[in-house]
């Protein structure tokens, strides 16, 4: 896993801070960093709470040290500082690396007593209505060096935070180009998930893939009212799959059934839950969708669909527009407009498969060379080394 472009980091220990190993895209990019890291010649020490990818951070050479890293409780984040602290002593930490808000807190405070160099990453577009709310964001900008994940994170964190465009380093979130490649999932992983969202083999209906956990911002909602409010006839050449974890959000899943049964798309919109194996679910379905109401600061499911060779149609706003060329690779729809999203998923149903592929892939070419896992390893291991003075 060395790579000889990167910096060697034998002897220093690296410890990253997210709240927990669920699925998502920060926590993803945290077990890349820690494969990266070990790969580096370093050791990978990550506080959390754990999750789903336990199992991949030990694969990928990474320590766990359990903690409830999560709660904004300030006296559990003075306490979580006090075990950080701990933890640099005992381990060696050479720099702390935080990903979201409570934890880094928790970090910040224990770098600055320890006098270690810290990291953060602006991994969302985080609200910030009142002033106290602004404050607890503000600590995502108190990286001495602070990692964007796109170009609209960047202008963002400039422009909410006066932070110097010196202190900024924008790396693209990366895909994992050995998963989420076409030739590596076998016809019989794409067909077990057909089979498991109810599709049969003669079933040639065009299949839409919303991917990302059930929350009304990710656009469930909203695309069920743009399907909807195509015809009848349309409507029957189409299944929609709404794939990912409610997390506890029961009442926005009974929000959804309801709408189903409302606009008679019982048969045309599935709920399927968690989806672990993501490059055979992207591979299973024909259109990929992430039409989220709020800005996306990255958009990872436009980035692995694309690299999927699959057509994705986003919202226009945030850092997918930086993933999907209008067009070409998908289309970009007005954010949170029901006649919009309409509009899109009229316009690319109503291509031939050949053109759809072939959009597709023109989106796999884009993505290739731009956001590639290993780039965002690198670059960031590169910031290590800045940090580190190496």
């Amino acid at each position: 896993m060395t790579n000889p472009d990167w910096p060697n980091l034998s002897g220093k220990t690296i410890l990253q801070v997210i709240p927990d190993l669920a699925a998502g895209g920060a926590e993803r990019t945290t077990v890349e960093m820690a494969e990266a890291i070990t790969g580096a010649g370093g050791q990978a020490l990550v506080l959390s709470a754990g999750g789903r990818l336990e199992d991949d951070l030990e694969k990928a050479g990474g320590t766990l040290i359990k903690l409830n890293a999560a709660s904004k409780n300030p006296l559990t984040i003075r306490k979580n500082a006090k075990a950080i602290e701990k933890i640099v002593a005992e381990r060696g930490v050479d720099l702390i690396h935080a990903r979201s808000r409570a934890p880094a807190w928790s970090a910040y405070m224990a770098a600055q007593r320890t006098g270690t160099p810290f990291a953060t990453t602006y991994h969302g577009a985080y609200s910030g209505l009142t002033g106290l709310k602004r404050r607890y964001n503000s600590v995502m900008a108190k990286g001495e060096l602070i990692i964007a994940n796109s170009e609209w994170t960047a202008a963002h964190v400039m422009a909410v935070h006066s932070i110097p465009k010196e202190r900024i380093v924008t790396i693209p979130r990366g895909v994992d180009f050995a998963a989420f490649t076409p030739e590596n999932v076998s016809a019989d992983r794409t067909a077990d998930m057909r089979a498991a969202w109810g599709i049969g083999p003669d079933d040639d209906r065009i299949v839409l893939l919303l991917p990302g956990r059930l929350t009304s911002w990710k656009g469930q909602s909203l695309t069920i009212d743009a399907l909807a409010a195509l015809d009848r006839s349309e409507r029957s050449q189409l299944h929609l799959i709404l794939a990912g974890d409610a997390q506890g959000r029961d009442n926005y899943v009974t929000e959804l059934e309801d709408k189903i049964i409302a606009n008679e798309l019982g048969g045309t919109v599935s709920i399927v839950g968690h989806t672990r194996d993501m490059p055979a679910a992207y591979l299973a379905a024909d259109i990929v969708l992430a039409p989220s109401t709020r800005p996306e600061a990255f958009g990872r499911v436009a980035a692995e669909a694309s690299a999927m060779a699959k057509p994705v149609i986003v919202a226009d706003h945030g850092g997918q527009r930086e993933i999907i060329v209008e067009g070409q690779t998908g289309t970009r729809a007005e954010p949170g407009s029901i006649p919009a999203l309409t509009a899109c998923i009229r316009t690319l149903t109503s291509l031939q498969s050949s053109a759809r592929n072939a959009m597709g892939e023109a989106g796999q070419s884009y993505v290739r060379t731009r956001f590639s896992k290993k780039q965002l390893q690198t670059a960031t291991l590169n910031v290590y080394a800045q940090l580190l003075k190496l």
